[in-house]
């Protein structure tokens, strides 16, 4: 019933999209060209088609559809804001294993409420996915252990990070690793975030946060929430097919949209819990507070969806 709902939308609103849509080729993008509009407008079509058949066979509750995304094709949407580092997930820096949660995990659980979050960020056209995933991370764990959130430099772990590839991608595990050799991480305000690489400008006075390890945490979907909800937001990883083209809900895509084994994008799993019976995931993205529900992107849980269980690790501050 959604689905034809959704589907009815989308054919009644969709002259009103192509229309607004040529005006941000033409507008926001500056794309004059009428060969290159062209273009684009037929990968618009196509990514309609796309988002029609996510919509037709999601087992959520998720609305996919026109987004900012809508005019690139996969593979400039996979090679801008993606991570191909990423499906080398199982080459990744060994970590020690988490241990276990006291308890079991509560019913549900945000750290959002609990003030261990930072507003949404925007990565922008670099594929820094990691670095974003794994600052939120360590500021969750600053957080917890010192009672103040900072808001920390990307930036720095893509100019300074040796281990990694700046906009080209990159490994938590790695990027743990260089943060513990750098000695910390700026602030954001004292490292701005630019967007692409630029020479290392790192200084040590201004170390305002530190880590003194990381940890892999469990590949089992209960002891994830069970850990989170004890020790705080997590750095995870997912195939990030579906969330091209959606909008709002719980996404839980079938595998043929959302291989498991082939993830591709660096998140922060911030909280957990259930919308009109459905299991969910929060998780933080970072790409703009304009992209699906202010900056977050909800994900079913219990299926190991998407592969959110593959790459699941944090940063230690003692």
């Amino acid at each position: 019933k959604l689905a034809q709902h959704i589907q009815t939308k989308l054919d009644e609103t969709r002259n009103i999209n192509l229309t607004l849509h040529v005006g941000m080729l033409n507008i926001v993008f500056v794309r004059v060209s009428t060969t290159e509009t062209d273009r684009r407008l037929r990968i618009f079509h196509e990514n309609l088609k796309t988002a029609e058949k996510l919509q037709t066979l999601d087992q959520g509750s998720a609305e996919y559809g026109v987004t900012k995304f809508s005019d690139l094709t996969e593979e400039e949407f996979r090679s801008t804001y993606l991570n191909p580092l990423l499906s080398q997930w199982t080459l990744h820096r060994p970590m020690k294993p988490a241990p276990t949660a006291k308890g079991p995990a509560p019913d549900s659980w945000d750290w959002r409420d609990h003030g261990a979050v930072s507003p949404v960020k925007n990565q922008g056209m670099c594929g820094s996915c990691w670095a974003f995933s794994v600052t939120g991370n360590i500021e969750g764990q600053w957080f917890l252990k010192n009672g103040t959130l900072l808001s920390l430099s990307e930036q720095e772990l893509v100019d300074c990070d040796g281990l990694d590839q700046a906009c080209r991608g990159g490994l938590p595990s790695n990027a743990y690793e260089a943060i513990e050799k750098l000695g910390g991480l700026e602030t954001e305000t004292d490292y701005t975030y630019k967007g692409h690489k630029q020479t290392c400008d790192f200084t040590d006075r201004k170390v305002a946060a530190y880590i003194n390890s990381s940890l892999e945490i469990s590949k089992d979907e209960k002891e994830i929430a069970a850990w989170l909800a004890e020790k705080g937001p997590i750095s995870v990883a997912l195939n990030a097919f579906a969330m091209q083209f959606y909008r709002k809900g719980v996404s839980h895509p079938m595998k043929i949209f959302c291989n498991p084994w082939m993830i591709d994008h660096a998140v922060l799993l911030v909280g957990y819990g259930e919308r009109n019976g459905i299991p969910f995931w929060a998780i933080k993205n970072s790409w703009g507070e304009d992209y699906g529900e202010e900056g977050y992107y909800y994900l079913y849980r219990g299926s190991n969806a998407c592969g959110i269980n593959k790459m699941c690790s944090s940063a230690v501050v003692n």
